[in-house]
């Protein structure tokens, strides 16, 4: 089944924060979408969001196929990218990024999907007041919230809520979740970074996505900005039609 895709994208620096560590990549001529939110302090989370979505480009532009597999080839390549990185800038030490990535075959109902860290996937379906979230968080709060040791809402406030367990670049030997998933007609994909998170609830996502923006992605960081803006925020919507 062909799906027209429109695909919109917003970034902010926040109100906070004094740079821009966030990044994002929209490859429309492989339906490739990525978001990446850098750490390591000064320039060098920047510069690993960077590699990352640099990566993201360098493997997929201009591929005949995009598989599950090459989504997850990506972040292992900027992974070792960025290690590199660091072994020739050892004042670098600690850098890594988050990588969220999506794929959608317009010749079918699937996509594809690989992920690190706490940025996050979402979907919601046509006719849907639901917002799925399809990864899994890699951080700290998150194994506390599985082990029912806190609760979801003791989480969003937790002093160690920023603390990940995985990171693009943190470890010789990543793993990368991925997996498949149907896409239909009337599906919305958002793609962010904590930034969004932090200051927008699911709900009001939904109620912002089911509206008509011009430039949905934008709306949604502005919530964000409206609430606070503590962080970098992104996000990339790709709504099917």
């Amino acid at each position: 089944m062909n799906k027209l895709q429109q695909v919109y994208e917003a970034t902010d620096v926040g109100l906070v924060r004094q740079g821009n560590e966030d990044n994002l990549a929209v490859l429309p001529n492989v339906n490739v979408y990525a978001v990446a939110d850098g750490m390591g302090g000064e320039a060098a989370g920047e510069v690993a969001s960077q590699m990352l979505v640099d990566s993201v480009r360098q493997l997929l532009t201009g591929q005949a196929v995009v598989r599950e597999a090459d989504l997850c080839q990506a972040i292992l390549l900027a992974n070792r990218a960025i290690r590199q990185y660091v072994l020739e800038n050892p004042g670098c030490e600690g850098m890594g990024t988050t990588a969220t990535l999506l794929h959608i075959d317009e010749q079918s109902d699937h996509g594809s999907w690989a992920h690190v860290g706490d940025s996050r996937l979402y979907v919601l379906r046509r006719d849907s007041q639901i917002l799925e979230q399809i990864t899994q968080d890699h951080s700290y709060v998150e194994d506390l919230v599985r082990q029912g040791t806190i609760t979801r809402e003791e989480a969003q406030n937790h002093p160690q809520r920023n603390m990940l367990t995985r990171a693009v670049g943190a470890m010789e030997n990543l793993q990368v979740d991925s997996g498949k998933l149907t896409v239909n007609a009337g599906d919305i994909f958002l793609l962010a970074t904590d930034g969004l998170m932090k200051h927008v609830t699911d709900a009001a996502i939904v109620r912002l996505l089911r509206e008509n923006h011009e430039n949905p992605a934008k709306v949604l960081v502005n919530a964000a900005l409206a609430d606070g803006g503590t962080d970098n925020v992104t996000a990339v919507v790709v709504s099917l039609t």
